[in-house]
């Protein structure tokens, strides 16, 4: 289970990376359009906060300490940080993920997500939901803007 779950967080944030280079304009990852409170690019910082947060931080350890705020303030990174932040988090989603037992899975996940406990086979299903979710926005985004 925990390999497949690897795979399925590597696959869709290479997707991420692959949507984030298909904007032919490198301006129009930040546009917004009246209806759509969010560009892509925050969504991509958005992702990469929360997955270093739950998974980086809360299960490896690794120290990261979230800014939810400017993941939606923050404007204009350049397309080449997006990318490179996205396949850091590959990265340490990999090792958290390695380093984690089978019967991990089963334990309760060390943070309270919407006031509730769950498994840690719950959460990492939920963010890799989380992630697809986000990444159809950030498609739909780019074929609206384009």
């Amino acid at each position: 289970m925990l390999s497949e779950i690897t795979e399925l967080f590597e696959r869709d944030l290479n997707r991420l990376i692959k949507e984030i280079q298909s904007y032919e304009d490198e301006n129009d990852i930040w546009k917004i359009q009246p209806g759509i409170s969010n560009s892509a690019g925050n969504l991509v910082l958005h992702l990469v906060g929360n997955l270093n947060h739950f998974i980086g931080a809360t299960l490896a350890n690794t120290g990261y300490i979230r800014d939810r705020e400017k993941e939606f303030s923050d404007k204009n990174v350049p397309r080449i940080k997006l990318i490179n932040d996205i396949t850091e988090t590959i990265v340490i989603i990999k090792s958290a993920l390695k380093n984690l037992l089978k019967n991990d899975l089963e334990k309760d996940f060390p943070l309270a997500i919407n006031n509730t406990i769950s498994s840690t086979q719950f959460i990492l299903i939920h963010l890799s939901g989380h992630l697809n979710y986000h990444l159809g926005q950030i498609n739909y985004h780019r074929r609206l803007i384009h």
